[in-house]
């Protein structure tokens, strides 16, 4: 083929697991190209909480922890067969890849996040790593703005950007939360040069600030990107080997040559419900994903099959609970907020349509979404389930979209919201009529509650029992953080779907990041990392920050391993590559 033009490493997607291969293999030597089909850059991550589940990371004066203490919790909770070889690399090369990270200028620190599964062996509550607060205008007011927006969930009023100390503080009221809201207001407003560029809060928290703060080192080493540019095939030589992309813009299809790699990075399938259809046990639909809308439709996956590439743990989705509303000022569009701390506040219980608990409500929200599926399989009355509320909650909490009523009264609240999206009753006899629930077992639910309440012992689920659970409850109500009595009129219910932020499986590949075959061989030239790959974790989500921790991890090793195959090649050039599938050719 005649090339138009070739790069070292081509990257396809901008978000965690793409930016950073970009940076290594830069700074590794490769002339790098990313390309984003978006009009925006950073993927899912900028929009995500930005969290990095990172093992045995040593920032901040960590001790104790340790490769062993981390495999030993992994072995306790993955549930499925996984690759032992490229489980241990994750744990091996998280803190490499942070280190490296670190040491291009970007700041990092450790918060203090319990693992999902706090009780079981290994577990800590420090394995979670983020990204201070960047000021976006750093990457050029050219560039400020064309990085994706986080959701309008994740700021204040739609507005303001909220880093995650003002984001609890908000959203338990804790003592001094006006303040925080009013300085957060403020700093905004008074910040004029920005207003005149966009109305953008200036400020990059979560996400933002990881993909920030990244991308600043990015650009700063000359990696080239392409917004508006997607992935249509991957290219092969003879013997099977990815050499190149067949790229189009605007309608505009035109070839480029990988000399030495090309990383899949383009997340998940989670917005094509064809594959949902076929990988999912309970599919669910496209529209109750919390990942941008239309965004990961498994382009990259379907061009990687095409070329050979075989999959792993596509039944399972990093899920969430969410729920749905109109859009402020355009009620026949739709939003998706997130429910997954709303869904294990006292003053409520979620059930399935008949009436019934399935599920510890305060968990981890991928282990309430695999409650979701296991419950719908097993009753058929579950996806969605219902989250079912009194007054007092109403008062202080949200419920996915609806906000407490400190700051959206009863009186503000949309008519067309009520008894569509939100259902309200003097009485649970009333609620449960205007729901289609089973009166009398969701009475006797209720009434189990309420006596869990003055125990402070749920003997079902166990409920507000260990530490994840009390993090996000309430110390107001005691004996248990997260239950408290649901007999306060009116009462309220929201149906709660089984969203996810991404899916968990994808690509197989080895531990080197190299996309695998179906005899289980590598595809020369062929790399894969984030969602577009398949979780090392198989079916668990250990700790916050599981998807971008193995994304930029994965990320880091692709490049090395580039790197390292180029040299190779440029030594020994037309030489077979042992271990590959193919010939590696040099370009």
């Amino acid at each position: 083929m005649a090339w138009g033009e070739g790069f070292d490493v081509v990257v396809v997607g901008s978000g965690a697991a793409g930016a950073m291969a970009a940076l290594r293999s830069a700074d590794n030597g490769m002339k790098v190209l990313i390309v984003e089909k978006a009009h925006k850059f950073g993927g899912t991550s900028a929009a995500s909480g930005g969290v990095m589940w990172i093992p045995n990371h040593g920032l901040d004066g960590a001790h104790g922890d340790s490769r062993e203490a981390a495999l030993e919790y992994l072995g306790a909770t993955i549930g499925v067969p996984v690759n032992r070889e490229r489980l241990e690399a994750y744990v091996d090369e998280a803190p490499e890849m942070l280190r490296y990270l670190r040491s291009t200028g970007v700041d990092l620190m450790a918060a203090a996040w319990p693992d999902y599964f706090p009780d079981r062996p290994g577990a800590r509550a420090d394995r979670s790593v983020i990204v201070p607060t960047f000021d976006g205008r750093r990457l050029g007011d050219g560039r400020y703005a064309l990085m994706r927006e986080q959701y309008n969930r994740f700021k204040l009023f739609g507005r303001y950007a909220m880093d995650l100390t003002e984001t609890f503080a908000l959203m338990m009221q804790s003592k001094g939360w006006r303040r925080v809201a009013g300085k957060m207001i403020g700093r905004y407003w008074l910040d004029r040069g920005t207003r005149q560029v966009s109305h953008r809060d200036r400020r990059f928290t979560q996400g933002a600030a990881l993909m920030g703060a990244t991308y600043e080192q990015v650009f700063a080493r000359g990696v080239e990107l392409r917004l508006e540019t997607s992935l249509e095939s991957l290219i092969i030589d003879k013997s099977g080997g990815v050499t190149g992309v067949e790229l189009s813009c605007f309608g505009r299809r035109y070839p480029v040559q990988a000399r030495y790699g090309v990383v899949l990075a383009a997340g998940g399938f989670e917005w094509n419900q064809t594959l949902r259809d076929r990988f999912y046990p309970v599919p669910g639909l496209t529209r109750h994903s919390s990942t941008p809308e239309d965004g990961n439709r498994g382009e990259a996956l379907i061009a990687a099959e095409a070329v050979g590439a075989s999959t792993e743990h596509t039944e399972q989705g990093w899920w969430i609970p969410t729920m749905t509303l109109p859009m402020k000022g355009a009620s026949n569009f739709h939003e998706i907020h997130q429910a997954a701390f709303d869904v294990g506040r006292p003053w409520s219980v979620v059930v399935n349509r008949n009436g019934v608990r399935f599920v510890d409500e305060a968990c981890g929200y991928d282990q309430f979404g695999q409650a979701m599926v296991r419950d719908q399989l097993e009753s058929g009355a579950n996806c969605p389930c219902w989250l079912i509320f009194d007054s007092k909650f109403r008062r202080k909490f949200s419920a996915g979209g609806l906000m407490p009523t400190v700051h959206t009264a009863e009186h503000k609240v949309p008519a067309d919201w009520w008894d569509h999206y939100v259902f309200r009753a003097d009485n649970i006899e009333q609620l449960c009529h205007k729901i289609g629930l089973p009166v009398t077992a969701v009475q006797d639910t209720i009434a189990r509650m309420n006596v869990y309440a003055k125990t402070g012992v749920d003997p079902e689920f166990g409920r507000g029992m260990n530490a994840y659970d009390r993090m996000f409850g309430d110390a107001v109500s005691q004996p248990n953080p997260n239950i408290g009595s649901i007999d306060k009129a009116p009462f309220y219910a929201v149906p709660i779907n089984n969203g996810d932020l991404g899916t968990k499986g994808g690509l197989r590949c080895d531990a080197r990041a190299r996309v695998l075959d179906g005899a289980g061989l590598p595809i020369a030239g062929l790399y894969a990392a984030g969602n577009n790959s398949g979780t090392p974790f198989g079916d668990t989500y250990p700790g916050a920050g599981a998807t971008i921790g193995p994304a930029m991890t994965f990320g880091y090793v692709a490049a090395n391993d580039i790197a390292e195959r180029a040299d190779n090649l440029r030594k020994a050039s037309g030489s077979s590559c042992e271990g590959e599938r193919s010939e590696c050719k040099a370009g």
